[in-house]
């Protein structure tokens, strides 16, 4: 059975399937409500619900007390509808409104998709969850160096693990470690989520994403969170790389193309064995090509920084592409430290 949530104050309404928690049915239609744990711990989604009925589901006592339920309270991680319900919380509406958190984590597995990129998928603690808005980054804490920093690869609907799409870099001293010396299990600490990367849900406007190899984690994530919450608004992915293998998800880009997202990928040093047809030299060069005019559209491009440099200057003086309409994260590294 469905019902409908109205969220107060902001008015915001969504149907809600019976077997769904009001979490679960916020996320799913694109609004963000406090949440940590996901399990009843934590208590970061408490809220009040003013009218309706819920199973409060199951959680701590210690959490949600039989005085707070008296008085309203709920925890959306676990309350179910019985009825209509009308709500009282707090929406994430910006980067602000998400804590920043430092935490461990456990290293759940890692899979090589292409010889010089590790998919690394991270466990945080039980009862534990991270939130973020899809395209943000987190900071890997290492002793005595400086933070290493990695986008999110995994929508926030998708939350079990964190994933990491990592390439290694000749002297890079932490993709060095992860390569060759990293094992499953190990604990890291991070730092998250950071940055302004990310989607704008409240534009019409169509979008074109822009990435240059490992660029296509956070548009990844962005790209799984924008189909997850039924985004309608026309979508153009742009994928550069060097030769074929360098596109180490490309079925998972070609089945985004059965949904809606349009598919370009582009080499620029294909390989004789590649046996490459399709479109050749720089990526931002292919979307020029194919875009005269991007005065009415909104830009995601995320990569090496001479792709994000070079894409914004040409975007914006030869295309009409808006300065507020170009949202970019720039992927650098950091070198071993030399030894005394």
């Amino acid at each position: 059975m469905t019902y409908q949530i109205t969220i107060q104050p902001s008015g915001h309404r969504f149907p809600i399937e019976e077997h769904e928690t009001v979490l679960e049915a916020a996320l799913k239609h694109g609004y963000s409500l406090p949440y940590s744990c996901r399990d009843g711990v934590c208590g970061a989604c408490k809220g009040r619900v003013l009218q309706g009925s819920i199973d409060y589901g199951k959680h701590q006592d210690s959490t949600l007390t039989a005085e707070e339920k008296a008085a309203g309270m709920a925890l959306f991680c676990c309350a179910a509808p019985r009825s209509d319900l009308v709500i009282e919380c707090k929406e994430i509406s910006a980067v602000k409104d998400i804590q920043v958190k430092t935490m461990p984590c456990r290293v759940h597995s890692m899979e090589r998709p292409a010889e010089d990129v590790m998919v690394l998928k991270l466990k945080l603690p039980a009862n534990e969850r991270l939130q973020f808005l899809a395209g943000q980054y987190i900071d890997i804490l290492l002793k005595d160096q400086k933070p290493r920093s990695f986008s999110l690869a995994n929508a926030p609907h998708d939350d079990e693990f964190l994933e990491l799409h990592i390439r290694n870099i000749t002297g890079g001293a932490f993709t060095h470690h992860v390569f060759e010396e990293m094992k499953e299990k190990d604990i890291l600490r991070f730092k998250g989520p950071l940055g302004t990367f990310f989607l704008r849900e409240d534009s019409d406007k169509p979008i074109l994403f822009v990435a240059s190899g490992t660029g296509f984690a956070p548009i990844k994530a962005i790209i799984e969170h924008a189909l997850y919450i039924g985004i309608k608004r026309p979508m153009h992915f742009y994928w550069g790389a060097r030769k074929l293998a360098d596109l180490y998800m490309l079925d998972m880009a070609k089945e985004w193309e059965k949904r809606g997202i349009k598919f370009t990928p582009v080499l620029s040093d294909a390989l004789p064995g590649d046996n490459w047809q399709g479109r050749t030299g720089f990526v931002h060069r292919a979307v020029m090509e194919d875009y005269s005019d991007l005065s009415g559209y909104e830009v995601y491009v995320c990569g090496a920084p001479v792709v994000v440099e070079a894409a914004h200057a040409d975007f914006t003086a030869s295309r009409k592409l808006p300065e507020a309409s170009f949202y970019s994260d720039a992927f650098t590294f950091a070198p071993k430290t030399p030894s005394a």
